[in-house]
């Protein structure tokens, strides 16, 4: 039985396919999901250099939340928020390991090639280190 699902969410289109399959899970009454978001320390913001911008996380957060709350309206279960600052796949593991999850849910952009090295891939990481199983959301 899933008790405790982490769902991982960004702000990439994959978002609603990823709170899409979360509601399509059979999960009883005595589940909880965690809707969680990792915000980039403003070392990981490409910001320019002749222009810093302090305000950028602080309303980022306000909007991130607020995109959370929305998606934790449409659950049917028990469901709390995350949000964390940090390295996404160490936080989403982090996260994880508190809550003792039963699955992690992750968004995949499928990147391919340069992007891939460049960027890196947050689901691959999470898949490799989760301390449970992980379900990937891939788009259509």
């Amino acid at each position: 039985m899933l008790k405790t699902i982490l769902v991982a969410l960004d702000d990439s289109e994959i978002t609603d396919r990823v709170i899409q399959t979360v509601q399509q899970l059979l999960l009883n009454q005595d589940s909880t999901v965690i809707l969680c978001h990792v915000l980039l320390t403003p070392s990981q913001i490409d910001l320019p250099a002749d222009r810093p911008n302090p305000e950028l996380p602080a309303l980022s957060s306000m909007q991130v939340e607020k995109q959370l709350q929305d998606y934790q309206a449409q659950l049917s279960v028990k469901s709390q928020l995350e949000m964390v600052t940090g390295d996404p796949p160490q936080e989403i593991i982090r996260l994880a390991n508190i809550h003792k999850a039963d699955l992690i849910v992750i968004g995949s952009r499928e990147l391919t090639g340069m992007n891939r090295i460049v960027q890196g891939s947050v689901s691959s990481e999470v898949v490799a280190e989760a301390p449970c199983s992980v379900l990937v959301v891939k788009p259509k």
